[in-house]
């Protein structure tokens, strides 16, 4: 059924990637595009076929299936399959057919590589990895939305400068902007203040419109670092508005800078290993947020951002061990501090309650038992402090279940491997997950060798374990879409932790106690898992990517709230994504799907 050539180019145009494609370019690809009807439930290719091309629906629907049958993909017109085979080996790595007439484009291989090497926009499009990030923050060349202040202080210009003083005394900010309605009109220091008002004997009703430095010079917030330096050392400023479209949206001073160029991840650990109590601490886990941003802001991968903040919290927890022996004496028994959850797999973000054990020498006495629960309460209640919440589920070693000798430990790992209740295989899920924190580590490792290995021989607990890590599913709607939350506070967003991370989490545990691995971080499991012959290559590397793609966006999404003045949280809605965005996201969930299906139906090595 042959197209017409004008009604092929309208097409594409309004397709991703040929929208981006210069005119000449997307003329000479029409001709390789080779129309091919078919009727409804008609194979289009099966797995492991080899693919004549890239697929593009015009008209109709296509099912995507999985190697176990399972629906993974129900498409609809400017829906592109195929891409994954030919962008491996060229063969097809699902069966796809439809599910009505159909009309599609195929764009035959060679014509699909040379799109791939010619054109970028098709290359970035269609390669599901993403591109190497640097390694670190620079001042010069960061943005200026991540160097700013996000909500300065502001007030009309008829306001009191006595009572625009007493505003930035409170906040503690040596600057005000003036402002009718969203537009800047001024700007006002205390340098302004001290040297005009006071030293011009100007009484304290003067409105701050009589001293401000009218319409000063702003930058957007696309603005480099370097913009910022430059202007404050060629105006002799310190104070920098940031402006879109005429609207104050904040403001960068020199404290920012400087803040900027000293917040790192090591000098948070270092003023916390020197803090004296909580307190102490809670000032500088405050500052945790901001370096995220930065973090994210500096093009580093997720596995790093989680790893450097989950290292805060570590030191945190040490501090606080260390400033309870001081408090209630030396330990009768040696003792180990385990993190469960996130912090136990070096995966915190900007939103972390607290999962926690204490294991105790097989020694330990009843009468000895009181001395740890003060140190678990001291600590639990520290960690509370510097904004690490008490977890909901009570899993925490101020709980006298989670705070016991090996022994117990031991007994209760043998007891859900053996009894895999739904309460078994929830905790056994957490404590998977243990990596030890402080205190004496020779107490968990023993432990963690021998229930893995009794774990992985148990096939009816593998089995539990595999429908328990099925629960949490990546949210695909039909036909290209993403299943929302239909309801409540965020509805129709996407819950990136539960529906997004944990599946993937959840994976990469059943794969560790399938190859019996010890690394607790989720992508260190994937990578082990590959080359243990618990995942295949090709399988392993999608999943991986899809893992980055997946984690990144949440990561990037809680940069986005915070430099908003919002508190980070796990929800994102699609229609704050670019076409670009949410057709990989979706990819990624599928990616997740599939190793699912695989997972579900015994086949761990998916190719």
């Amino acid at each position: 059924m042959p197209i017409d050539h004008a009604d092929l180019l309208r097409f594409l145009s309004a397709v991703h990637p040929y929208d981006a494609l210069d005119s000449e370019t997307l003329d000479e690809l029409l001709p390789a595009f080779r129309p091919q009807a078919m009727a409804a439930g008609e194979a289009i290719y099966t797995l492991g076929e080899k693919l004549d091309g890239l697929y593009l629906i015009h008209k109709g629907a296509v099912e995507v299936r999985d190697q176990n049958g399972v629906q993974i993909s129900l498409l609809g017109p400017r829906n592109s399959f195929g891409e994954r085979g030919l962008m491996r080996d060229g063969l097809a790595a699902t069966s796809a057919s439809t599910r009505e007439d159909t009309l599609l484009l195929v764009l035959p291989v060679d014509q699909f590589q040379k799109l791939l090497e010619t054109q970028p926009a098709a290359k970035k499009f269609f390669d599901r990895q993403r591109a190497p990030k640097p390694k670190r923050a620079d001042l010069a060349t960061s943005r200026v939305e991540t160097l700013m202040a996000p909500a300065p202080l502001t007030c009309p210009p008829d306001t009191p400068v006595q009572h625009a003083a007493q505003l930035m005394h409170s906040r503690h900010i040596s600057s005000v902007c003036i402002t009718e309605g969203k537009q800047l009109r001024g700007i006002a220091t205390i340098r302004d203040l001290s040297g005009k008002v006071v030293g011009g004997a100007l009484p304290y009703d003067t409105p701050l419109s009589e001293i401000m430095t009218a319409d000063p010079v702003s930058l957007p917030p696309s603005a480099i670092g370097s913009d910022v330096l430059h202007m404050m050392m060629e105006r002799r400023i310190g104070h920098v508005p940031v402006t879109e479209n005429g609207e104050l949206v904040g403001i960068v001073t020199q404290t920012d800078l400087t803040r900027f160029q000293a917040m790192t991840s090591a000098e948070l650990v270092s003023e916390i290993a020197r803090a004296r109590d909580a307190q102490d601490m809670a000032r500088v886990t405050a500052r945790i947020p901001q370096l995220l941003v930065q973090l994210v802001a500096g093009g580093n991968r997720h596995e790093v951002v989680t790893r450097l903040i989950t290292d805060i919290a570590d030191t945190a927890t040490r501090r606080l061990l260390a400033l309870a022996e001081a408090q209630l004496g030396k330990p009768p028994v040696p003792y180990l501090w385990a993190a469960c959850g996130s912090q136990g797999r070096q995966e915190q973000t900007g939103v972390s309650d607290q999962d926690n054990v204490l294991i105790l020498s097989d020694d330990v006495t009843d009468d000895q038992m009181p001395y740890f629960e003060a140190l678990a309460n001291y600590v639990c209640d520290g960690l509370n402090t510097c904004g690490y919440v008490y977890c909901p589920g009570d899993m925490m070693a101020t709980n006298p279940r989670w705070c016991q000798p090996v022994r117990s430990w031991r007994q209760y790992f043998d007891n859900w491997i053996a009894k895999p209740s739904p309460e078994a295989q929830m905790l056994a899920s957490v404590m998977f997950d243990l990596r030890a924190i402080g205190g004496t580590t020779a107490l968990f490792e023993d432990l963690q060798e021998t229930t893995l290995a009794k774990a992985a021989k148990n096939s009816i607990f593998v089995a539990h374990m595999i429908s328990n890590s099925l629960k949490h599913t990546p949210p695909l709607g039909l036909l290209r879409g993403f299943a929302t939350i239909r309801s409540g506070e965020h509805k129709n967003q996407l819950d990136m932790k539960h529906n997004g991370v944990v599946p993937v989490v959840d994976l990469g545990r059943v794969y560790a106690l399938q190859g019996r691995l010890t690394p607790v971080n989720t992508r260190a499991r994937l990578e082990a898992a590959i080359p243990a012959g618990v995942l295949s290559q090709s399988g392993g590397q999608d999943l991986l990517d899809a893992y980055d793609l997946i984690a990144e966006t949440r990561l990037e999404q809680q940069a986005r709230q915070i430099k908003a003045g919002s508190a980070p949280d796990n929800y994102l809605a699609p229609a704050d994504l670019s076409d670009f965005e949410r057709s990989h996201l979706r990819d990624a969930f599928v990616v997740v799907k599939s190793l699912q299906s695989a997972v579900g139906h015994g086949k761990g090595m998916l190719s």
